[in-house]
């Protein structure tokens, strides 16, 4: 149920993301399907013993999830490692909810600073305005992509 929510709530990041890197980059990156990709991604994170993953639910229908370690106990940094929500259940609440909760369990466990990410794309657009309202502050940053060439 978590991997069917995590898919349906990434697909237009992945589309947007594979958009801006383009089809061989998306493929050599995130495999044929990108959802395989994302899958794996999600059990790694689930599974983690570093990290604890919440979710929420709504009339019993699972809508959303988020997930958080702590990165360095002796600097007192965490991590909101990802956040995701029924498409049809964002904008009313739920991740901003996620991402509180998240932060009280990462500040119980000690932490004063936490981080979260986000791409660039237009997909993570939603994402980068929950961030920002939630009281993150942006730390601009790039990472570059490009298809190795066999000879040059």
């Amino acid at each position: 149920m978590l991997l069917a929510l995590a898919s349906r709530s990434w697909e237009s990041v992945f589309t947007s993301v594979n958009e801006v890197l383009g089809s061989e980059l998306a493929r050599l990156l995130h495999g044929e399907d990108w959802r395989d990709y994302h899958a794996l991604e999600m059990r790694e994170i689930v599974d983690s013993d570093s990290t604890r993953t919440w979710v929420a639910d709504v009339d019993g229908k699972l809508v959303g999830f988020a997930s958080a370690r702590v990165v360095d106990a002796a600097r007192r940094i965490g991590e909101v490692r990802i956040v995701g929500v029924e498409p049809a259940a964002q904008r009313h609440g739920i991740g901003r909810a996620l991402v509180r909760h998240a932060e009280a369990w990462l500040h119980g466990e000690g932490m004063v600073v936490a981080f979260i990410g986000a791409g660039g794309d237009p997909g993570h657009a939603p994402a980068r305005a929950l961030y920002e309202s939630l009281g993150y502050r942006l730390f601009p940053s790039a990472q570059y992509f490009r298809v190795l060439p066999d000879e040059e």
